[in-house]
């Protein structure tokens, strides 16, 4: 039989003539990483572009020097119709609640009773200020490239369409009466980033965070890895290759988190569409979302 050791890069054949053990190289395994990263990054960097893109034409529609501000002057008055609201309006240098509400952004009065469904979808692309876009941006480059290069962009693209629509979901069912956009791709440094940054108005760490438990069950579903021993399955004898492309805990997983992201989406649309409110089995959890001080409000 030929056992692996993935990790050590080793493989161990059995049944040869002279019982050797023939080892994989540190070079070899090395060019079996680099085969992996076999495809050419083009999605996460054209959903960078699309992200900034839409920022900039949301600036553009919000217009900050065309309306009147009980909170004081637009931000950066020198960029003219694309200056930011007041910071005690919106910390993180960007539009106005109105304005992303008009773009598509989350409410949930207008999903579930104005049958605005598609706002599920569209504020996935909406940032609620250049320090929202900024750490989302940098999350999605710094993980995402380097994950299509490795498992190609229809999993990659997958994995960000439902990991943003599983923020939105979350978010819905916790934001009631606040307008919010939503994030993906947190994870690490940036994890802590995000939830810092989705403390402040108009950002919801609802989309943080379900964006990132979507992400992380639909990783064990799409990324995983087939065993060394199989990808070099052709390099041993016949009596010694291994059969199953991947482990039996590999497969485990896989089942065990399809059933959960199953259960948790027809669980999450059929509460947000039934008008249930989230903060009523959880008194505290809106303080995950916003924190009030002196120099903004949260809202209701």
């Amino acid at each position: 039989m030929a056992t692996e050791d993935v990790e050590g890069g080793r493989a161990k054949r059995g049944g040869i003539n002279n019982g050797a053990y023939a080892s994989v190289s540190g070079a070899e395994h090395s060019q079996w990483e680099g085969a992996e990263a076999r495809w050419t990054p083009w999605f996460v960097p054209a959903v960078v572009v699309a992200n900034v893109v839409v920022f900039v034409v949301t600036m553009y529609v919000n217009n900050c020097p065309a309306h009147a501000h009980p909170f004081g002057k637009c931000v950066a008055g020198f960029l003219r119709r694309f200056s930011f609201q007041p910071i005690r309006e919106n910390p993180l240098l960007g539009p106005s609640s109105s304005t992303l509400e008009k773009l598509g952004a989350l409410e949930w009065n207008k999903v579930v009773h104005g049958h605005q469904g598609w706002r599920l979808i569209t504020s996935m692309w909406l940032h609620a200020g250049v320090v929202h876009l900024i750490a989302n941006m940098l999350s999605l480059i710094i993980i995402g490239i380097r994950l299509e290069q490795q498992f190609g962009f229809v999993r990659i693209g997958i994995i960000y369409l439902l990991s943003g629509f599983g923020s939105s979901v979350l978010s819905s069912l916790f934001l009631r009466n606040n307008i919010s956009a939503a994030a993906l791709f947190s994870i690490v440094v940036i994890v802590l980033i995000n939830l810092a940054v989705g403390i402040l108005p108009h950002v919801n760490n609802f989309a943080h965070i379900g964006g990132f438990l979507t992400g992380f069950l639909l990783g064990f579903i799409l990324l995983v890895r087939p065993q060394f021993g199989w990808i070099e399955r052709h390099n041993f004898p016949p009596e010694s290759q291994v059969k199953s492309k991947y482990k039996t805990y590999q497969y485990i997983l896989w089942i065990v988190t399809l059933i959960l992201l199953i259960a948790g989406f027809t669980v999450g649309l059929v509460m947000l569409f039934r008008g249930v409110n989230g903060n009523d089995r959880c008194h505290w959890c809106h303080y995950l979302s916003c924190v009030p001080t002196s120099r903004w409000e949260c809202g209701d």
